[in-house]
């Protein structure tokens, strides 16, 4: 070309540089080639229009892929869209590499993407450069791979300091910052949500500064387009105020990304580079990906600690603290809530003061579902109960009221359309703290647990009826039982019982082998019942405080409630040597009623468990069957129910123990010779046979049949 001369046509240029030209209307699906275009795809040299299906055909699946992502990306940055892609013949085999370079636009009336760009052909470098340039297939199958594992990763982040921590190990193929930031936004504010790379207090400057600030990630903000700052040049002329506090990190180059999630700009992602990074369209791509990755694991984060902390606080404001003191006893009490977001359970305790002077009662039960109308109706049952026992009613009453209050609030939301039937478990105690004798109703809950002052654990059956909310009528008969010196009584929901993948007899030997194993400490008793508490939660979830969120309030299938009664041991003096503990006795009692013959196994079992340490298994034997005929002969041969008393006393090794079975009738048993195909009539010959002592003693109403068995037989 001379001096002066007209410059060619552009056609004439392209073709001259083996260079084609596509046009791509998404509205249309259709895609225009010219003939060099044409070529380089495989087709005949000639312009032609095709479908965007058949062009698709002709490329790698996971090339298109690539370059509907990129064009997206360069409409959202502005940029020129750059992409190589591998052209296919009709047998799936490569023929040959091409790079497109395009401006595409986006028209919002039409919803629809408008590309024109041009086609080159391109040689694949050597194997040995695959890890140098960003395009090559190498490369391409790295960064799948680091999106795949990437993705994996943040999806797996339950907390936000767990996904800063996933986002500050990310190692990109080919290029990874050495300084990460999260900004959000508070009002009108940029905050720091966290950062990793810089020291302790770095990220003070950058904290609270307002949105108009001119600062790269003020910006990324509120126009919700991303900054690449590939030199410190560029970030010096184009953000002049902010230059002098980036200047001290010493970095070469910065991206500053948009954390979008639904449209909506939540916060910005800061990636700094200790070295020069072009920011190809290739590494804008990843980048891009992963800030969306972030932004959605950041929002799922936070949707999650906000129900975490909505319900933790929903659950605090509807368990009671426990108080006052109470003289010659102590509680302790825990709540740990179920997880896995708005999960609120429907178990709860209370502590009730009694009117009457000094009584108090111990209430815990559990509401069926892990929702919150189970919380609702929890709160709603909580304030029945503690109104029906202020107005003096005994256990029996409260909880016939309250299983009429659960079953018409839940009849009538469901007659509304309000929700489906719901039932609710309960333990009612009645406590005389004067004397240690507790009353129990029980509706459907399991039943207490009292550890003795020797350490014996046994689990205490006490007469109940149906769940609340079941039957309106439902009757709930009472148990007295009396809790003595040194002794503490446990009361909890299933939760603590079953979780861990336990049933009720493996769960309960876990609480059963962890109240036994828990070693008093000398000093307050309150803080030793403290530690119980501790040491019972600790045994189904591991450490834990009173109320336990986060990662492991996320793996928790029930939620629990327990309750701690302790009877301190009365201390003895000589008035010459110190004060000690009074010996112990281990006593059991329970009362078997005419209509519930059922419950003498239960005493039999009892007794076993009472005699756990007990050297002789025939002794052991004898006393369980002296026992079972003693409690079934008030039940045949009286109407009366029968009260037993087992206790044992006195040193390992020179124990005894002593079992009465008393009735109110005034019927005397006597001694009888049975015949040989007789079903009753052994009682007494039994029990002389094998009792070291027994005897029968008329009350002033009624009787108790008695007898002992000696550890160490007297001479």
């Amino acid at each position: 070309m001379r001096t002066g001369e007209p410059l060619p046509a552009v056609g004439d240029v392209l073709v001259a540089l083996a260079t084609g030209m596509w046009h791509w209307d998404t509205a249309t699906n259709l895609v225009t080639l010219d003939a060099e275009a044409a070529r380089l795809l495989g087709l005949p040299a000639e312009p032609t229009t095709l479908t965007e299906a058949a062009a698709r055909a002709r490329l790698h699946p996971v090339d298109w892929n690539e370059i509907v992502g990129v064009m997206q990306l360069a409409v959202t940055e502005g940029t020129i869209a750059e992409t190589r892609a591998r052209v296919m013949d009709e047998q799936g085999r490569v023929i040959r590499t091409v790079r497109s370079r395009s401006k595409p636009d986006f028209a919002a009336d039409r919803k629809a993407y408008d590309v024109i760009g041009t086609l080159q052909e391109v040689t694949e470098p050597p194997p040995g450069a695959a890890a140098r340039t960003p395009v090559t297939g190498d490369w391409r199958r790295s960064r799948e791979a680091f999106l795949l594992d990437a993705g994996r990763a943040l999806a797996e982040a339950r907390s936000t300091e767990e996904v800063l921590r996933v986002a500050a190990g990310l190692s990109m193929p080919g290029f990874s910052p050495d300084g990460l930031a999260v900004f959000g936004v508070q009002a009108d504010r940029l905050t720091v949500i966290g950062h990793h790379g810089q020291r302790p207090g770095d990220e003070r400057p950058f904290s609270y500064m307002p949105l108009e600030t001119d600062y790269p990630a003020a910006e990324v903000v509120r126009t919700g387009r991303a900054v690449y700052l590939s030199s410190p040049e560029a970030y010096k002329s184009r953000y002049p105020t902010a230059w002098p506090l980036a200047q001290v990190f010493d970095r070469q180059s910065w991206a500053f990304l948009p954390l979008t999630v639904a449209g909506r700009t939540m916060g910005a992602w800061m990636a700094g580079f200790a070295y020069p990074v072009s920011f190809t369209p290739d590494e804008r791509s990843v980048l891009t990906t992963v800030a969306r990755m972030l932004a959605q694991a950041l929002s799922r984060a936070g949707v999650a600690e906000s129900e975490r902390e909505l319900t933790d606080g929903l659950q605090r404001s509807m368990l009671p603290t426990l108080g006052p003191e109470i003289p010659g006893m102590d509680v302790a009490a825990r709540y740990i809530p179920t997880g896995g977001g708005l999960q609120v359970g429907g178990d709860w305790y209370d502590m009730i003061p009694l009117p009457g002077g000094g009584r108090f009662a111990l209430v815990i039960g559990d509401v069926q579902g892990h929702d919150v109308r189970a919380a609702g109706l929890m709160g709603q049952l909580r304030i029945a109960l503690r109104a029906y026992a202020s107005e003096g009613h005994r256990p029996d009453a409260v909880l016939s009221r309250a299983a009429r209050f659960l079953h018409g609030i839940t009849h009538s939301a469901t007659s509304a359309g309000g929700g489906d039937l719901r039932f609710a478990t309960c333990l009612y105690v009645e406590v005389d703290p004067t004397t240690g004798v507790l009353e129990i109703a029980r509706a459907g809950h399991p039943d207490p647990a009292i550890r003795m002052a020797d350490g014996t654990v046994l689990a205490r059956p006490t007469a109940g009826g149906l769940p609340l909310g079941i039957d309106p009528d439902a009757d709930y008969p009472t148990t007295l039982l009396a809790l003595e010196p040194g002794e503490t009584m446990l009361l909890c929901t299933d939760g603590l019982i079953e979780t861990g993948g336990h049933d009720l007899e493996t769960g309960w030997q876990r609480i059963r082998r962890t109240l036994e194993d828990h070693k008093e400490e000398p000093g307050d008793k309150g803080t030793n019942l403290e530690s119980l508490a501790d040491a019972l939660v600790q045994a189904v979830h591991g450490p834990s405080s009173h109320h336990t969120t986060g990662p492991l309030a996320d793996r928790r299938e029930d939620d629990i409630a327990l309750l701690l009664l302790s009877r301190p041991q009365e201390c003895v003096s000589d008035g010459t040597t110190p004060l000690s503990p009074r010996p112990t006795v281990r006593r059991t009692m329970l009362t078997i009623a005419q209509a519930e013959p059922e419950r003498v196994a239960a005493a039999r079992q009892q007794l076993r468990e009472q005699l756990h340490d007990w050297p002789s298994p025939d002794q052991i034997d004898s006393a369980v069957l002296l026992l079972s005929e003693t409690a079934t002969n008030v039940l045949v041969h009286t109407d009366a129910d029968a009260l037993i008393v087992a206790e044992v006393t006195g040193t390992p090794g020179e124990r005894r123990i002593h079992v009465e079975v008393t009735d109110v009738s005034d019927d005397l048993p006597h001694k009888r010779r049975p015949g040989e195909l007789a079903s009753s009539g052994r009682g007494l010959m039994l029990i002389e046979m094998l009792a070291d002592a027994w005897g029968v003693d008329p009350r002033g109403e009624g009787k108790s049949i008695w007898f002992e068995l000696y550890e160490k037989k007297p001479h």
